[in-house]
């Protein structure tokens, strides 16, 4: 067998090159389908500032529009923009999220612009959790999966419910897939 990264023949049925590194690739059999899990996105939590500047500009709008209902566009105005910061906050929760399926973690960002990362789940070399203190008190936290084909290259979960479920959700596909 011949690794595809530099070429060295390896030994038959050899999960990694003995040279660089490189996964060998196996072929699938045509029976054996990729099929979705979950996916997870960043809870709302993750944009409370934006909704709290929102409330804010709505609410001093219509305090503007009760008191001084001589200056009506200032009072629209700060209506506006307080919307137009809840819709943005809401866009941006959409623009993010990250999809297990039986093969792989898909990490997808962007609305116009869009980046998708893709990490094989058997090329997954660690699931670590971290829960910062506010995190803990509203039942949110982080998952950072690390590649094993790169020491750099990592997928982090930011602020989604019930991380420590999640990270066994990941270790449990990935062993069901190197089994």
């Amino acid at each position: 067998m011949r690794c595809p990264q530099c070429g060295n023949d390896t030994q038959q049925g050899a999960a990694f090159c003995a040279r660089c590194g490189a996964r060998m690739f196996a072929s699938k059999p045509a029976s054996v389908r990729e099929y979705a899990l979950t996916v997870f996105r960043p809870s709302l939590w993750y944009y409370a500032r934006a909704f709290i500047f929102g409330g804010i500009f709505i609410a001093a709008g219509a305090r503007v529009l009760y008191i001084k209902p001589d200056i009506w566009q200032a009072g629209f105005g700060l209506i506006a923009a307080g919307l137009l910061i809840f819709i943005a906050a809401m866009i941006r929760a959409r623009a993010v999220s990250w999809s297990l399926t039986s093969d792989r973690l898909i990490e997808r960002r962007g609305l116009v612009a869009k980046r998708k990362r893709e990490m094989e789940l058997a090329d997954i070399r660690s699931v670590e959790v971290s829960q910062r203190f506010v995190q803990r008190l509203i039942g949110l936290g982080d998952v950072t999966i690390a590649s094993a084909a790169s020491a750099d290259y990592a997928i982090r979960l930011n602020d989604i419910r019930s991380p420590e479920p999640a990270a066994e959700t990941i270790r449990l596909a990935r062993l069901k897939r190197l089994a």
